[in-house]
């Protein structure tokens, strides 16, 4: 994979998702929600918070505040190619579309950037 195409691949958007929390809930308990309404997460405040690209989970890290928001500082963020292949959707791409995550993984890693 040439450089130019690297860069290309480098300004796509994807989605990043940090997980507070999750737990099953029956949908006639959704259905009684208010405003006001509280949904205990069994997670405890001070636990680490899983971070998804793609939904696929690559790491973790700690909730903190940066100016008026929220942010995550990154604790355990997998290796590249762990990243890298999060970041394709296999199941929707054709074979043609598909990018293949190791030769990716390796020229980022030889710094072709």
């Amino acid at each position: 994979m040439s450089s130019p195409d690297l860069r290309r691949i480098n300004k796509i958007e994807v989605p990043f998702v940090v997980v507070l929390g999750e737990r099953p809930i029956k949908l006639r308990d959704i259905l009684t929600w208010v405003p006001g309404s509280i949904v205990e997460l069994s997670k405890e405040a001070d636990e680490e918070l899983e971070i998804r690209i793609n939904n696929k989970t690559i790491g973790n890290g700690t909730a903190v505040k940066v100016g008026e928001n929220f942010g995550v500082q990154v604790n355990y963020c997998g290796d590249p190619k762990q990243r890298i292949e999060a970041m394709g959707d296999n199941a929707s791409a054709s074979s043609s579309d598909e990018v293949d995550a190791e030769a990716m993984a390796a020229a980022l890693l030889d710094g072709q950037l």
